[in-house]
């Protein structure tokens, strides 16, 4: 099926969602509840179903791994996860040897590691936290140390002068981050994936263009890994194998509302060629969502890939919406509708959203009347709920990833 012929015409209306940007936000959440996203009895399925959840999350616990054992002992409720985490997130930013160290010893030094001790099941996890206590200090607890810990403590004892301090920390950094990233590399990352059964939609880490150079390397990356999903693929189709999903900000170093015609020049045909390799696969292909600023922008290249002739009757384009945003509802509304004006079904992912500090101080530092995303968490679940009731509507017109 060929869809209709784009009209650039359509593209305006997109606009008009920045009129909702700032919308106050008690009148969207009073609007929300009138709604009644969920009624009494489904409520109650709701409380059952995350009962059963909890109850078999916690039966489970004895099959825990190490990251699981030692995220429960040293959660962000205490001074001593706080500690941990910060301590993860800022070596990733120290380049050299003598600041790390400075670093580790401040937050390691700051709390109380002996309340931990024998706390939790985990032998590592014990052991670690002996490791933590001894002077403060980080030292290599050995498979022979966690099969052994009084005979080597009694050893450790003579030489707490030689921490291992970085090795210990980076060895720690990549156990969390083998619990968070499902691989260095997309084959790693399918093979993975694919030994535990999982079903994904492939996101890269880090990339941003700030050149055309990065961009024409991120675009190669992007076009290597939709290539590679695909060949998995074995006519699954876009709801049933593997995706990828793309940040358009790594696709031009000027994504921005103010540079709209370099964006369709420059842009707009490497987004096109990486969703024609998925076309060719029947694979999924996500449009990641990014800043509020550039939500109308990112619907406007939806709306022209909706129309793209070059993509056949392929149904596996898509979105991220994210249910922070005031505009969430009216986002997926306006999406359906280009469904159906363009007779392409397309996948939304509904998300929180991850750039909510960013967004709160923006408003704050330009003097926004309010903000673009909701201030509580209670506010963000219930426009989650009505957005999710809305794409399950909007069926078959949207496709709820």
């Amino acid at each position: 099926m060929t869809p209709p012929a784009f009209s650039p015409s359509s593209l305006a209306l997109w606009d008009e969602l920045d009129h909702h940007k700032f919308r106050d936000e008690k009148a969207v959440v009073a609007d929300n509840l009138a709604r009644v996203p969920l009624d009494a009895a489904e409520r109650a399925a709701v409380v059952a179903e995350a009962v059963a959840l909890v109850e078999q999350a916690r039966r489970s616990q004895k099959k825990q791994g190490v990251v699981e054992s030692f995220l429960q002992q040293f959660s962000l409720g205490t001074r001593e996860g706080l500690a941990l985490m910060c301590l993860a997130e800022a070596l990733l930013r120290v380049p050299d040897e003598e600041t790390r160290d400075r670093l580790i010893a401040e937050k390691i030094g700051s709390a109380d590691w002996a309340a931990h001790l024998g706390q939790s099941d985990s032998l590592f996890v014990n052991a670690s936290t002996w490791g933590l206590m001894l002077t403060g200090k980080l030292v290599d607890v050995d498979d022979q140390a966690r099969s052994d810990l009084p005979g080597f403590l009694k050893r450790i004892a003579g030489r707490l002068g030689e921490p291992v301090i970085r090795q210990a920390v980076a060895t720690a950094v990549k156990i969390m981050g083998e619990q968070f990233v499902v691989g260095r590399t997309i084959q790693a990352a399918l093979k993975r994936s694919n030994r535990e059964g999982w079903l994904c939609s492939f996101d890269m880490l880090g990339e941003g263009a700030r050149t055309l150079a990065d961009a024409d390397r991120y675009e190669r990356i992007y076009a290597d890994a939709i290539e590679a999903v695909g060949r998995t693929a074995k006519g699954q189709g876009p709801e049933h194998g593997h995706g990828v999903s793309v940040k358009l900000s790594a696709l031009s170093p000027r994504y921005e509302a103010t540079h709209e015609d370099e964006v369709w020049t420059s842009l707009y045909p490497r987004i096109l060629h990486l969703a024609q390799i998925a076309a060719k696969y029947d694979i999924n292909f996500t449009m990641d969502a990014e800043e509020a600023d550039r939500l109308a922008l990112s619907l406007k290249l939806l709306d022209r890939l909706a129309h793209e002739p070059s993509l056949g009757g392929w149904t596996g384009l898509g979105l991220a919406v994210q249910a922070y945003q005031k505009r969430g509802l009216e986002t997926i509304e306006r999406v359906a509708d280009l469904a159906r004006r363009s007779g392409r079904r397309l996948m939304v992912r509904l998300v929180k959203g991850a750039y909510w500090d960013t967004e709160i101080k923006r408003a704050q530092v330009f003097g926004r009347t309010d903000y673009p995303v909701f201030t509580t968490k209670a506010a963000t679940d219930l426009n989650y709920l009505v957005c999710a009731r809305a794409m399950i509507e909007a069926a078959p017109a949207l496709y709820s990833q």
